[in-house]
């Protein structure tokens, strides 16, 4: 007899199945609702794309490949054949090295025709300071103290990168970094945590807008998660061994300020911490960024990374890696091509979840529907914007802005500087006075080679006719090991150590003149990735350049181009007045002639400490205190026998043609609740001859804390101008959020105890008051 099934089952059915699509409705608006940045229209298409993808088209938009070859001809190589199979087959979510209008639509066209699903590419490239018009590098920049010029600097490298076709840049770098040995200095903005958040916050307004579907905005990403800037002895990719402590206090604040400020991607890193590398730390990217700060966007690794790991020894091979890489919560992998290989395999053995697939894929699906590519994948793609938009005389004249509030007077003995425009003679001397393409630094995005104006001709575009300007090399920084115009980026650097035949011309040339501006520091190559060194003074012949010029002249207008501090403590004993210039861009030259003939009167900081030598690096003024801080009647304290332990040109310090002074520091309050706030106000004054800036910054110490807290912390600052003579206070508001750390008890929370706060110019001000934080 035929089993009778009862009436009401397919009606149990029914009721379960729309209980479950219920829950999981219910389970999703609860997750958008936790973070309102999403869009629930997004989230609701995100799922109709997931559901028509089949397995190796949610892998494929997992994978990046780098594209080295012309879009609009034929595949040369049996590599290129695989990618273009792959694209036609929607099996690739992202390229990056592919640029212009031209060549990133034909590509994007690949993916348009041929593929199922038709899902658009995602096209990333490295505009770290600049795509065509080029500004000071990030470190250099940062000198500026400026959050609006900062901002505006990083949306017109955008505007230029969207006008070519881009939707994706792998900046900013907010690695804290305290070691001038590491070459990738130069890409941050120094050593200190709160200086790296609101730098990096306004980096990343500045790329992505207000919203990143407008046509000349571009997603930013967030490098590298993290502690990539420790790498120990400042060797790049180096091992990074550190403690909770320093990874909650003092790296990951930028990029937690990064995650709230809606930043699309995070780019994780190469370094392992504590034996765990970066891009497989389930700790860093589920635990913390996924889980804790609940962040929504994707995580891309850096070049090669996950495939790394086998040289790192912490996976066999890239079936291992993949499943790592997966497992801990990197999302899309850049040029290992170990997903594509292996997470199949993985999926089917149970070694990696379809739900983590799924998560990945949404990450990836949900910036390409923020950018606006579903809804038209050629958006970015319009050649007349990429003529008017990009290298304009507009960009240029910002950039020249841009440069000279970069740029950081060290040094100004008897009021040398600024130079008058009808002096009667100047020696320009240098390796690096004509060079019209070291100002552009590491990193330069389409730059073209040799563009940016060099010094020598921002000097004669500034003076009187009638001023003699005699110009003499001096040395050769380097000898040639690319043809001109041939990509550096991968090639070693060749110093000149013994050609010394122009320096006779060069001390002619000071004999003659009234004052020398000597032009020296680092070629462009000498920072930026894998361009660690031991050495951080002046290579090749430059000291001896130095030496020589200084014998027959003395009035040298020292002029610094280099990516990293550097070992000054000889010439700074003996030049009158040094620059920082750091590499400034396109406009370099002529926004230090606006600072060397008064012009511009220069308010930069240094963001970073410049050491007495190179055997203090690391070094930075955050430091703790230790419990041997200082003796002056024996040895036995924590300090060096042959140098200070401070530098020799503090962190936050530069100077003015004007001066400045700080007076009647005031508390409204001298209590507060670990909930309270109080506010602090200063009056400073231009007691100098001329109009000026200055950048008022605001310090704290947590004098006994549950862990041992740094001897200064910068916790705000503020630039004001000031007429001479002219007096202004300036407040600041001391909360909850000024105070709070990572305390022993693993969360952030206010300690109650005795505070000291400062007020100054720099980092190592003496103008204090103290306040208590009660229960």
């Amino acid at each position: 007899m035929k089993k009778q099934i009862p009436f009401f089952y397919p009606t149990i059915k029914i009721i379960i199945l729309l209980l479950f699509v219920l829950c999981f409705q219910k389970i999703k608006s609860q997750q958008i609702q936790q973070n309102p940045n999403l869009d629930p229209k997004i989230e609701k298409k995100i799922d109709s794309v997931l559901t028509l993808m089949n397995l190796n088209e949610k892998i494929g938009q997992l994978v990046q490949y780098s594209g080295q070859w012309d879009a609009t001809g034929p595949s040369t190589s049996q590599g290129d054949q695989q990618i273009l199979k792959k694209l036609k087959k929607g099996e690739v979510g992202s390229m990056l090295n592919i640029y212009s209008v031209n060549s990133i639509k034909e590509t994007q066209k690949i993916v348009m025709e041929n593929s199922r699903l038709k899902i658009p590419l995602i096209f990333g490239y490295d505009v770290i300071h600049g795509y065509k018009t080029i500004f000071p590098i990030p470190l250099g920049e940062t000198a500026s103290w400026d959050l609006e010029i900062m901002k505006k600097s990083a949306a017109i490298a955008a505007k230029e990168a969207a006008s070519s076709g881009l939707n994706w840049t792998f900046a900013p770098m907010i690695d804290v970094s305290r070691d001038a040995r590491w070459g990738r200095i130069m890409e941050g903005a120094g050593e200190d945590p709160y200086l790296n958040s609101v730098v990096g916050v306004a980096r990343i307004k500045g790329f992505q807008g207000e919203d990143l579907s407008n046509i000349f905005t571009v997603a930013a990403c967030a490098k590298h998660f993290a502690g990539y800037g420790f790498a120990e002895a400042g060797r790049d990719y180096n091992t990074v061994n550190i403690g909770l402590n320093e990874l909650h206090n003092t790296i990951l604040p930028p990029f937690k300020a990064a995650a709230n400020a809606g930043v699309a991607t995070f780019m994780n890193s190469f370094n392992d911490i504590d034996g765990i590398p970066s891009t497989g730390n389930k700790f860093l990217q589920r635990d913390i960024l996924k889980g804790e700060w609940n962040w929504k966007g994707f995580v891309v690794s850096d070049w090669g990374s996950i495939g790394e790991m086998i040289a790192h020894g912490y996976a066999e091979d890239k079936k291992q890696a993949a499943q790592i890489a997966m497992n801990a919560g990197s999302d899309m992998d850049m040029e290992s091509y170990a997903y594509e290989a292996n997470l199949e395999k993985l999926l089917n053995e149970k070694k990696v979840s379809i739900e983590q697939i799924n998560d990945a894929v949404r990450r990836v699906l949900r910036i390409k529907f923020q950018l606006g590519l579903f809804d038209d994948p050629y958006k970015y793609c319009d050649e007349k914007r990429e003529i008017d938009n990009v290298y304009t005389t507009e960009n240029l004249a910002f950039a020249r802005e841009v440069a000279k509030k970069s740029i950081v007077l060290l040094k100004n003995e008897k009021k040398l500087l600024p130079l008058s425009k009808n002096i009667k003679s100047i020696a320009v001397i240098g390796p690096l006075a004509d060079d019209k393409d070291t100002p552009l630094g590491n990193w330069r995005g389409r730059a073209t080679y040799n563009s940016a104006v060099s010094l020598l001709e921002g000097i004669k575009k500034s003076v009187d006719k009638n001023v003699k300007i005699i110009y003499a090399k001096g040395i050769d920084l380097i000898i040639p090991t690319v043809e001109k115009g041939e990509n550096q980026f991968l090639i070693p650097l060749k110093f000149n150590t013994t050609d010394r035949s122009k320096i006779a011309e060069a001390v002619e040339a000071a004999k003659k003149s009234d004052v020398v501006i000597l032009v020296i520091g680092e070629n462009a190559y000498q920072t930026g990735e894998g361009r660690s060194q031991t050495d951080i003074g002046f290579a090749g012949l430059q000291n001896e350049l130095f030496d020589e010029v200084y014998k027959v002249n003395k009035n040298i207008v020292l002029v610094l181009m280099n990516g990293r501090p550097l070992e000054l403590s000889r010439v700074s004993e003996l030049a009158p007045s040094i620059l920082e210039c750091w590499h400034l861009g396109s406009e370099s030259g002529n926004a230090i002639a606006d600072v060397v003939f008064g012009d511009y009167n220069p308010s930069g900081k240094l963001p970073v400490s410049f050491p007495h030598n190179v055997g203090q690096e690391p070094l930075y003024y955050n430091q703790k205190n230790t419990g041997r801080p200082y003796s002056d009647k024996h040895v036995t304290f924590s300090g060096y026998r042959d140098a200070p332990k401070t530098a020799l040109y503090p962190f936050g310090f530069g100077l003015s043609y004007t001066t400045f002074s700080y007076k009647n520091l005031e508390l409204d309050k001298t209590e507060i609740s670990k909930n309270g706030k109080l506010k602090v106000s200063v009056e400073v004054t231009n007691t100098g001859d001329r109009n000026g800036e200055e950048v008022v910054q605001l310090y704290i110490r947590d004098l006994v804390g549950s862990l041992v807290r740094p001897i200064k912390e910068l916790k705000g600052f503020e630039k004001i101008s000031l007429k001479s003579g002219e007096t202004k206070i300036v407040s600041f508001t001391i909360n909850s959020k000024t105070l709070e750390f990572y305390t022993a008890n693993k969360k952030w929370e206010v300690e109650p105890g005795k505070f000291d706060v400062w007020i100054g110019g720099d980092s190592t001000t003496t103008l204090k008051k103290s306040f208590t934080v009660s229960e």
